[in-house]
């Protein structure tokens, strides 16, 4: 045997080594890819659970009148927005009274912002609140309960287990 040949050969395994190599680098790249996948859904998962959970509650909140329909549409909406993926739940359209009485108070301010109003402009938010609530009600009172017995299930058969 000559020493081309021999360097030849040697050249070749080292060639076949590095192949090997690099294909195993990316069969640990493609795992390591699909576990982060598996990882982004889970947290997705459970953040869905967390909001449904949330929405649940401020349902049967509102079913029992235990807080005034704005604030509940305040809360509901917000909380709607941080649903990821196919949870995802279009409130304009789905849930149209929720959404008006929503945009008819979410730029009235609230809590010590609130207070800092003059009466008169307080009295006069609280004017347009409560006619936008009496005139929803109804509708609005539909629609919660539509969104509870929707979202109750679907935080039931949510099941987050650790990879």
């Amino acid at each position: 045997m000559s020493t081309v040949t021999l360097l030849a050969l040697l050249g070749g395994a080292i060639i076949l080594a590095l192949a090997g190599y690099a294909g195993s680098l990316l069969m640990k790249l493609k795992k390591q890819k699909e576990l982060q996948e598996q990882h982004r859904k889970l947290a997705i998962q459970k953040r869905n659970a967390n909001i449904f959970e949330n929405v649940v509650l401020l349902c049967q909140a509102g079913m029992q009148e235990q807080c005034d329909h704005s604030e509940l549409a305040i809360r509901l909406y917000s909380i709607m927005d941080y649903l990821q993926e196919d949870d995802r739940i279009d409130v304009e359209q789905d849930y149209p009274a929720l959404s008006e009485l929503f945009h008819v108070v979410k730029d009235m301010p609230r809590g010590d912002a609130r207070q800092e109003l003059a009466k008169q402009d307080r009295m006069k938010d609280n004017l347009v609140r409560t006619k936008a609530e009496a005139r929803l009600q109804d509708m609005i009172k539909i629609e919660i309960q539509q969104l509870h017995d929707r979202i109750k299930p679907l935080n039931q058969k949510i099941d987050i287990k650790m990879i």
